[in-house]
C-alpha cells in the first residue's frame, strides 16, 4: 500500500451532521434516522441504515405520497418544502404499483383456508391482548387463549400456470393530489398552530379527507408527516389547545408511540421490545409509557406480539415429546413485541412465502434441472444442484462470486427453464448482463437480466401467468443483502408455487436501508441450503476486503498503485486533497478519468460530509450558477426515485417540466416540486447510497469527526466499490483498525427467525 503524505493548508475540524434545534424544522432523514436509534435503543449512533434516509419519500394512508426535503421546516421553522405535486412522478407512480402488488398479495393470502401459519400473532380481543401483555410484564404467565397459535390448516392448491408470455402491466397511476379546498382549510389550520403553511398539502394526503378536522382535533398527528419532531408537535398543540394541552394527553401518548416505531423502521428493526419501547416513551416525556402502548394497540394503530425465545440449552420443554400422556408444556421464556401493522405483515408474509417454497418443490422439471447441473461448472454446478433438490437455496461470496448465480441463469435459461435475475441497481444489472468484463456491453433483457424494482412495478421480467404470479421457474437475487422485509415480501409471494429461489450476496456489506435483516436472518435461521463461494475477489483491493470481511485490516502490496493512503489533518485537508485526487492524481496517474471516480464518506452533514465535498468538487469539475436548485447540466447527481434507493445519473437540462436528468442511459424527469427532496449532487456518496455499484475508483474519506460512525461492515462496503484503484483520505488514525477489528454492525430487531422456526422443520433444529 503506497502512502502520499502532501498536506496543504490547515482548517478547522468538521462537525458530525446532527439533528436541528427544536423549532428550526425538521432534522434531515439521515439525522432522523439516528435520533431512531438513540430513542429507540437508549444508545447514541445510529447502524448505517440512517444514512440511506436522506429525503425519502412516504407512502401516505391514502395511497399518495410526501415528499420531506432536506431543510424542509417543520412547526416553528423557518421554512417548508414544497408538497406533494399534481404531476405523477416516477416515485409516486412505483409506490402506487408497490400498492397494487400488495393488495393483490393480501387477497391471495385472503383465499387460503387458513390463518398465516406465522405462530405468535396477536389474537383475540384487544382487552386480553393488553391484558396479556401486562402480564408478561410483571412476570407472571399469560393467558394461553390470547397467544395459542391455531392448527395449520390444509393449504390451497395451486392452479396449474398456464405459461404463456404476458405483457408487461402498464404503469400504475397515482391518485391526484388533494383537493384544492382540502389544501387551503389545512393550511389554514397549521397557520393558526404556528406550522409552516407548505406542510399542507402532505397533510391533506396523510390525513385523507377532513384532514383539517382531524388535526384540530388532534394536533400530534402532524407526526405523522416526515421530519416533524415531537417537541415540534408539542408547540403546534400548545398553539391550538392551549391549556387543554398537556404531556399526559392521551393522544400524544399515541402519536409518540407510533412516531418512535417509524424512526426505528428507519433505523432497520421491524419491531421494537416492549420494555425499550417504554424506555423511549419516558425520554420522550411521555408520563406513563405503559398506557400510551396500550391506548396505541387498543387503537389499532400498532401490533403486538408474543415471540418465543430460542432454546440455548438444547433440551426440549416438558411434555414436547411424542409420547407424554399429559401433554403438559413448560413453560418457555418469551419476549413481547410491538410493531407497526405494514412491516410486520410484511415480515410474516416472507415467512409464510419462503415456507411454501421450501415444501412445495416440483419434481416436473427433474430432466431439465439435471441438464443445468450437468452444463455448469465449477462453483456454479454446486450451486445449480443445490438449487435442483429445494425450492430455497442461499448464496454467499463476493464480487467475483456473482460467476456463480450467472452461470447458473445461463445453464437453466439453456436447459428450457424459465429463469430471470434481479440486482439491487442498473450498475449491478449491467455488471452481470456482461460477465465477460465489467465495461463490456451485454443486453439485459436478452440475458434475463433486470432490477427487483423493474420486475416489481412490471416494466422488467417476464410477466404473469393467469393466477397473477410471476412466469418463472427460478428467480435468481443478487445483492440479496439490500432487500428489506416488504421488497422480498412482495418478490416471494410474487413467485408460483414450486418455483425456485437464489438469494445471492456478500454478508459482509452493510443491511438493507429500509427494515429487516432478511438475508442475515435466513443465512442465521439455516432453513435450507447455503453454498459459499470458494472464488476470491482478484488483485490488493479484492485482498484488502478479504481481510477486512474477517476483521483485519492488512497492509497490501500495491505496485500498480491500486490502493493509496493518504494522511489528512483535518477535514479541510480532506476536502482539499479529495478533490486534488478526482481531478488530477487519479486521472494522471491511474488513467481513470473523473467522472468514472466516486467519493464516499460517511455521512452528508460535517466539514467533509457529501454536502461539503459536492459543492467542493462541483466548483472543480462543473461550475456553473445553479440556476435550477442548485442544478447545472453535466452536474453529477444522486437520484431517490423511492425511499431506500439511489440511481446515479447527470444533469440534462432544466425547463417548465422540471429536471431533465440521464440516470444509466434512462431519461428521468423529476418535477419541480420534487427536486430539493429527490435530487442530490453526486460526485460524493454514501456507502449506503453507492452499495450494489462499482466504478472504476474510488475515493474513501474518512475524517476526524467520523471516528464514532465506523463500522465493519461500513468500511468494507466502501472499500469494495473500487474496481481498479482505491484512495483512503485518512484522518482517524487509529481509529479505522479498531473500527474493523471490533465494531460490528448495529443489531436489528426482527421477528423472521422466529417465524421461520415456527414454519420449517430444518430452522426449527
Amino acid at each position: 500500500m503506497s502512502t502520499e503524505p502532501e498536506t496543504t493548508e490547515k482548517a478547522g475540524p468538521g462537525t458530525p451532521d446532527t439533528p436541528e434545534a427544536p423549532g428550526a424544522g425538521p432534522a434531515p432523514t439521515e439525522s432522523r434516522a439516528q435520533d431512531g436509534v438513540k430513542e429507540a435503543e437508549g444508545e447514541d449512533g445510529g447502524d448505517g441504515a440512517s444514512e440511506a434516509g436522506a429525503e425519502t419519500e412516504t407512502e401516505t394512508e391514502d395511497g399518495g405520497s410526501a415528499v420531506v426535503a432536506e431543510g424542509e421546516s417543520g412547526p416553528g421553522g423557518a421554512g417548508g418544502g414544497g408538497g406533494a405535486g399534481a404531476q405523477v412522478s416516477e416515485a409516486t407512480a412505483e409506490l402506487a404499483a408497490q400498492r397494487v402488488e400488495r393488495e393483490r398479495i393480501a387477497r391471495r393470502k385472503a383465499e387460503k383456508a387458513g390463518p398465516i401459519e406465522s405462530g405468535a400473532k396477536l389474537s383475540g380481543t384487544a382487552a386480553d391482548l393488553l391484558a396479556a401483555v401486562r402480564a408478561v410484564e410483571g412476570g407472571a404467565k399469560p393467558s394461553a387463549t390470547v397467544f395459542t397459535e391455531p392448527a395449520p390448516a390444509p393449504r390451497r392448491p395451486a392452479p396449474e400456470p398456464v405459461h404463456r408470455p404476458q405483457p408487461a402491466p402498464a404503469p400504475a397511476v397515482a391518485p391526484g393530489a388533494p383537493a384544492a379546498e382540502a389544501v387551503e382549510a389545512v393550511r389554514r389550520v397549521l397557520a393558526e398552530g404556528g406550522a409552516p403553511e407548505a406542510l399542507a398539502p402532505q397533510v391533506a394526503a396523510a390525513l385523507g379527507e377532513g384532514a383539517d378536522t382531524a388535526l384540530r382535533e388532534d394536533p400530534w398527528q402532524l407526526l405523522r408527516i416526515g421530519g416533524v419532531r415531537p417537541e415540534q408537535a408539542d408547540g403546534f398543540a400548545r398553539a391550538l389547545l392551549g391549556t387543554a394541552c398537556g404531556p399526559d394527553d392521551e393522544r400524544r401518548g399515541r402519536a409518540v408511540t407510533v412516531w418512535l416505531l417509524e424512526q426505528a423502521a428507519l433505523a432497520g428493526h421491524t419491531a421494537l421490545e416492549l420494555a425499550t419501547l417504554s424506555t423511549a416513551l419516558g425520554r420522550q416525556g411521555v408520563p406513563d409509557p405503559d398506557a400510551a402502548v396500550q391506548s396505541t394497540l387498543a387503537e389499532a394503530e400498532a401490533l403486538a406480539f408474543q415471540d418465543a425465545l430460542e432454546d440455548t440449552t438444547g433440551t426440549a420443554p416438558r411434555g414436547a415429546h411424542e409420547g407424554d400422556d399429559e401433554g403438559e408444556e413448560e413453560e418457555r421464556p418469551v419476549r413481547v413485541l410491538v410493531g407497526l401493522e405494514r412491516y410486520a405483515l410484511a415480515e410474516e408474509s416472507l415467512a409464510d412465502g419462503l415456507a411454501r417454497l421450501v415444501n412445495s418443490l416440483s419434481k416436473e422439471s427433474e430432466e431439465a434441472w439435471r441438464a443445468a447441473a450437468d452444463a455448469a461448472r465449477g462453483g456454479a454446478a454446486e450451486l445449480a444442484r443445490a438449487v435442483a433438490g429445494h425450492g430455497l437455496v442461499l448464496h454467499t461470496g463476493g464480487e467475483a462470486a456473482r460467476a456463480e448465480p450467472a452461470a447458473l441463469l445461463d445453464a437453466a435459461r439453456a436447459a428450457g427453464l424459465r429463469a430471470f435475475a434481479v440486482c439491487h441497481t442498473a450498475d449491478g444489472r449491467r455488471r452481470l448482463a456482461a460477465p465477460a468484463g465489467p465495461r463490456s456491453s451485454g443486453d439485459a433483457a436478452e440475458r434475463g437480466v433486470g432490477t427487483v424494482a423493474g420486475l416489481l412495478s412490471g416494466t422488467e421480467g417476464p410477466g404473469r401467468d393467469a393466477d397473477g404470479a410471476l412466469d418463472l421457474d427460478l428467480l435468481i437475487v443478487l445483492d440479496a443483502p439490500q432487500l428489506d422485509v416488504e421488497s422480498a415480501a412482495m418478490l416471494v409471494e410474487s413467485l408460483p408455487d414450486e418455483a425456485r429461489l437464489v438469494l445471492s450476496g456478500d454478508p459482509a456489506v452493510l443491511w438493507s436501508a429500509g427494515p429487516g435483516r432478511v438475508f442475515a436472518d435466513l443465512l442465521a435461521a439455516r432453513a435450507c441450503p447455503q453454498v459459499a463461494s470458494r472464488v476470491p475477489d482478484p488483485g490488493p483491493i479484492g485482498e484488502l476486503v478479504s481481510g477486512i470481511g474477517i476483521g483485519e485490516l492488512n497492509q497490501v502490496d500495491a505496485p500498480g498503485k491500486e490502493i493509496v493512503v493518504v494522511p489528512v489533518r483535518d477535514a479541510g485537508e480532506a476536502v482539499h486533497r479529495t478533490v486534488q485526487l478526482v481531478a488530477d492524481s487519479v486521472p494522471r496517474a491511474i488513467g481513470v478519468p473523473a467522472d468514472q471516480t466516486v467519493v464516499i464518506t460517511p455521512g452528508h452533514g460535517g466539514a467533509a460530509g457529501t454536502r461539503t465535498l459536492n459543492a467542493a468538487l462541483k466548483e472543480r469539475l462543473n461550475p456553473g450558477p445553479g440556476r435550477f436548485g442548485g442544478f447545472d447540466p453535466g452536474d453529477r447527481i444522486a437520484y431517490t426515485p423511492a425511499p431506500g434507493r439511489t440511481v446515479p445519473g447527470v444533469v440534462v437540462k432544466a425547463d417548465a417540466d422540471g429536471l431533465h436528468l440521464s440516470c444509466t442511459g434512462t431519461p428521468v424527469i423529476v418535477p419541480r416540486e420534487r427536486v430539493e427532496g429527490a435530487v442530490r449532487h453526486g460526485w460524493a456518496l454514501t456507502a449506503h447510497q453507492a452499495v450494489g455499484a462499482r466504478w472504476p475508483a474510488a475515493v474513501v474519506v474518512l475524517p476526524g469527526d467520523a471516528a464514532q460512525t465506523l463500522s465493519r461492515p461500513w468500511v468494507y462496503t466502501a472499500f469494495c466499490r473500487a474496481e481498479r484503484h482505491l484512495s483512503v483520505v485518512q484522518g482517524v488514525e487509529q481509529v479505522l483498525p479498531q473500527a474493523v477489528a471490533q465494531t460490528l454492525a448495529r443489531p436489528r430487531t426482527t421477528r423472521l427467525q422466529t417465524l421461520l422456526r415456527a414454519q420449517v422443520p430444518s430452522a426449527a433444529g
